[in-house]
């Protein structure tokens, strides 16, 4: 039914064509008795501009003046701005299957001629709809992968303008694809990725279609450092070629150099401390291992407490060398406190020392130099006598330590 309304207004608007005078046979004017056979609703009023009588019951069937405004509030809607709530209504239900539908009857299935149906072309549909015909064949493609499902109607069924049910517009973006960089296999990893993630694959492959946009918005948002920063660490797991090349970059990068070296050293004493707490055994200045005593575990327990309550984001480093220095601290009077443990100390102390020299000196040898004559220098003869007169005096030291024979 088609509506209209006739403003208060109308009969008495200059330059506008009156309606003719006199009433029907029940009250009613002509053109409410016109509008009534006809199916419009004139506002009551509007065609003899006189009010209706109070004296008696309204016979005209018009509605009281005070509604007037909100009906026609209702009704007054043109005919354009109601087909395209339709329209919204139809995608608000079915999203992009009501498009795909158009393309679905009008586009000429592969392997049909012209001649065989009134169908046309992908790319003759994409000049008429002022788009790619990419555009037009993705919405091809998605509808072809539906009707496989048994989703849909295949295309040969379908008939220009013919309507049919159409599936949720939640199954859409099972079956649709908006880029065409999703149909590769980089796509495809994507796409996978994404959905593992619980996000639409549509966003992870716009991105990764864009890498300049991705970088500003790394540099520019540290939200977005984080999570790249989180992403690329998951990724070097599985990459080793990754892995080489962001080790060289943090080798000829001096600040990233240094940063490392200072989380290595904090990571060390963080272990130092956690080993004492878990094993409960810790090692000496020496290198002995030995069992930590009670006071020292619970020492080495409450600041690692306090490192692991630090958030992700800071730094651990100043919470690191605090644990550490005063761990080892314990341990040194530990070792002082105990006479026995004190002397192994020592004897493991000169130990590692005479291990280490001589290893050094193994490492110094004339025998593969053919022009030592070239290598001479005084100093070099000066310093193996000074280091010969010192072997000698600690082996006289030991021999007078040595037990008596008996």
């Amino acid at each position: 039914m088609t509506v209209a309304f006739v403003p208060a207004d109308a009969a008495g608007s200059p330059g506008e064509e009156k309606p003719a005078a006199g009433t029907s046979a029940d009250g009613m004017s002509a053109i409410e008795t016109a509008s009534a056979n006809e199916g419009f609703w004139v506002e009551p009023g509007a065609a003899g501009g006189t009010e209706p009588s109070t004296a008696g019951p309204d016979v005209t069937g018009a509605r009281d003046v005070t509604e007037a405004p909100d009906m026609a509030a209702a009704l007054e809607v043109a005919e354009v701005v109601a087909r395209d709530a339709r329209e919204f209504g139809v995608y608000a239900r079915t999203g992009g299957w009501a498009f795909a539908l158009k393309v679905a009857r009008s586009v000429r299935p592969g392997g049909q001629s012209a001649g065989e149906t009134p169908k046309i072309s992908a790319k003759r549909f994409a000049e008429l709809a002022g788009c790619s015909p990419e555009r037009v064949m993705r919405y091809y493609k998605a509808w072809d992968k539906a009707a496989d499902d048994g989703l849909v109607p295949h295309f040969e069924i379908l008939v220009p303008g013919q309507e049919i049910e159409l599936p949720d517009s939640d199954a859409w973006l099972s079956y649709y694809t908006s880029r065409s960089g999703a149909a590769s296999e980089r796509g495809t990893a994507i796409a996978a990725a994404a959905e593992a993630e619980g996000i639409r694959p549509t966003k992870a492959l716009e991105v990764a279609e864009n890498p300049t946009a991705l970088r500003a918005a790394i540099l520019a948002d540290p939200a977005t450092a984080r999570a790249a920063r989180a992403a690329l660490l998951d990724r070097l797991r599985e990459d080793p070629v990754l892995q080489t090349e962001l080790a060289r970059d943090i080798a000829r990068t001096d600040e990233l150099k240094k940063a490392v070296a200072g989380e290595t050293r904090a990571a060390d004493r963080i272990g130092y401390v956690r080993q004492i707490v878990e094993n409960g055994q810790v090692r000496t200045p020496a290198g002995q291992t030995i069992d930590a005593p009670v006071g020292l575990r619970e020492e080495a327990e409450r600041h690692l407490s306090l490192i692991d309550e630090l958030d992700d984001g800071e730094d651990a480093g100043q919470w690191a060398s605090e644990a550490y220095d005063t761990v080892k601290e314990l341990v040194v009077q530990a070792v002082e406190a105990d006479p026995e443990l004190r002397l192994r100390e020592r004897r493991t102390k000169l130990y590692s020392s005479l291990q280490r020299a001589t290893k050094v000196f193994e490492e110094l040898t004339f025998e593969d130099v053919d022009d030592l004559d070239d290598l001479y220098e005084d100093d070099m003869l000066q310093r193996l006598e000074e280091l010969q007169a010192a072997v000698g005096t600690c082996i006289a030291a030991l021999r007078k330590a040595a037990p008596a024979q008996s």
